[in-house]
């Protein structure tokens, strides 16, 4: 969808911001380019619509040099949102989001009913938001609506430069995990500059770090914090980047234990002797219907004590709270545990109950992704794989 060739933006005086970048973005994907203040990610970004053209090479858009398209149609065809939003003061939301649906001829009431879809994608009620004016907004809103305005023309291309970075981290949070929402739904081709680690691994399909004009390493993240390919982008990522991966490994069926399950309406006696046959001191309780309550401990099954249902696993289980679906990340697997202050969480595919995630596993679970990625820990024993990639 997107393709650099060999592209370079030199100011005079001879200042290099772009070196000859070569790299490609396909239909679909979310890249972030990250690094420091001045290393060239945002004139990068600014080359694709045009607001810095290039001194050498091509940019291609969808097989078309950008070089060759009129500016201002090439703009109209590429979302853009920057970190202070540039909403119209004198417009209000709903027709700020309708603004360039209108300038590319469709009708005010179609644009509008455009913009009041997308602003409740983006998760802003129109009856609610509509007509107020940005400054009767909160910095999160103003995002928001600067992302649905982005989207109002169903661009193929989605240029974002920092835009969460004016805004709280509480709000940065939701707004990111709000944008994964909304990627997952609409699948544009996104560059996305921050210079974030953590946003860049959080959002990026593929992230490329950049030195000074070049891109240091272009790869996922998790191979990007499992095998960075020079010392600068080591650094650059971080002494924890073991820990950072914890946000982009998923939780697999192989990392969950199988403790033993009960049934609400088993009757004491039996879940009691299961347990002691299997020498475990607790127990996963399911309802009637299969689907997770929570657990109970050996000791309280033993336990003397009259209640209404006294006889039955119900009358000493404890509700769990503490369970995430299969597939969500060891970090927030990590997060629940300490929320909760649990020992375990339960593990979830669909509604069936898949296992349990042990503080154990879960360190096994980064270890092992840690030496899947590290081509010089393929023939270390796992046990020798550190959190941060090397083996001792």
């Amino acid at each position: 969808m997107i393709r650099f060739e060999r592209v370079t933006k030199r100011y005079p005086g001879g200042t290099v911001a772009v070196d000859e970048l070569s790299f490609e973005v396909a239909e679909g994907e979310l890249v972030t380019l990250v690094g420091p203040s001045g290393c060239g990610k945002t004139t990068t970004m600014k080359m694709v619509n045009r607001l810095i053209e290039p001194t050498d090479g091509r940019i291609l858009l969808d097989g078309e040099d950008v070089a060759a398209t009129d500016p201002v149609k090439l703009r109209r065809r590429i979302g853009y949102v920057i970190q202070q939003v540039g909403l119209f003061p004198h417009k209000t939301v709903l027709d700020n989001t309708a603004t360039v649906p209108v300038l590319l001829g469709a009708s005010r009431s179609a644009a509008r009913r455009r913009a009041a879809e997308l602003l409740d994608l983006v998760g802003l009620d129109p009856a609610v938001h509509g007509g107020r004016y940005p400054e009767q907004l909160s910095g999160g809103q103003r995002q928001r609506v600067g992302v649905a305005r982005a989207l109002a023309a169903d661009p193929p291309v989605l240029l974002m430069d920092e835009p969460f970075g004016a805004v709280d981290p509480v709000v940065r949070e939701h707004l990111q995990t709000e944008f994964l929402r909304l990627q997952s739904e609409v699948r544009k081709t996104v560059l996305f500059v921050t210079h974030d680690i953590e946003e860049a691994v959080r959002l990026g399909d593929r992230i490329a770090v950049y030195g000074h004009g070049r891109i240091e390493q272009l790869d996922s993240p998790a191979r990007l914090l499992g095998a960075p390919a020079t010392p600068y982008v080591a650094e650059f990522v971080g002494a924890d980047r073991g820990l950072k991966r914890l946000s982009v490994t998923p939780i697999e069926p192989g990392d969950l234990e199988q403790p033993p399950v009960v049934r609400l309406g088993d009757r004491l006696d039996r879940a009691t002797a299961r347990l002691r046959a299997e020498g475990a001191r607790w127990a996963v309780v399911l309802d009637d219907a299969g689907a997770l309550h929570g657990w109970v401990a050996a000791g309280a099954l033993a336990e003397p004590g009259a209640t209404a249902d006294d006889g039955a696993v119900r009358s000493r289980a404890r509700r769990m709270d503490a369970w995430l679906p299969l597939g969500a990340s060891l970090k927030q697997a990590f997060a629940t545990m300490l929320q909760y202050d649990a020992g375990w969480v339960a593990v979830l595919d669909g509604d069936r109950f898949a296992g349990v995630l042990t503080p154990a596993r879960l360190h096994e679970a980064l270890r092992r992704s840690v030496a899947a990625d590290s081509p010089e820990n393929a023939d270390v024993p796992r046990d020798a794989v550190t959190l941060d990639g090397v083996h001792r």
